[in-house]
């Protein structure tokens, strides 16, 4: 027989911990940076609709599937530069037009999370700014 009650669990940690410290503290919440694809998708999303047009008809004109397409809008796939360049194209824009439209959103949401200024490197110091004005992706 056991020394537990019938009902009780037993919990057996599987990695040990600190002795008689009680569980660990969860780690402080920062605030988190959002993520590309959920921007691409917004910006596609809301360039659709402003232009009153379907997903069916934006697929169509951009030659993926619509399922496809619902799945980047909604930021659940990372679409390829080729599928952004045929979504972007079929709603008239440009793959440069999409990446700063985009990144313009990036800015946006990034600076309503925090008051802190964004910091620059100017000829060894540090200035406000942004430290790259431009936009750089890699595969």
């Amino acid at each position: 027989m056991t020394d537990h009650a019938p009902n009780e669990a037993r919990v057996i940690p599987l990695r040990p911990g600190p002795a008689a410290s009680g569980p660990p503290a969860p780690p402080a919440t920062a605030p988190r940076e959002p993520l590309w694809r959920h921007l691409v998708g917004d910006v596609l999303r809301r360039e659709r609709q402003a232009q009153e047009r379907t997903l069916k008809d934006v697929a169509d004109a951009a030659r993926i599937s619509m399922p496809y397409l619902s799945e980047v809008e909604r930021g659940r796939k990372e679409a390829s530069s080729e599928v952004l360049a045929a979504a972007a194209g079929a709603l008239g824009l440009g793959l440069g037009d999409l990446l700063a439209r985009t990144h313009a959103e990036l800015v946006r949401v990034t600076s309503r999370r925090s008051a802190v200024p964004a910091r620059s490197v100017r000829n060894g110091s540090v200035r406000n700014g942004s430290a790259h004005d431009g936009l750089c992706l890699a595969a």
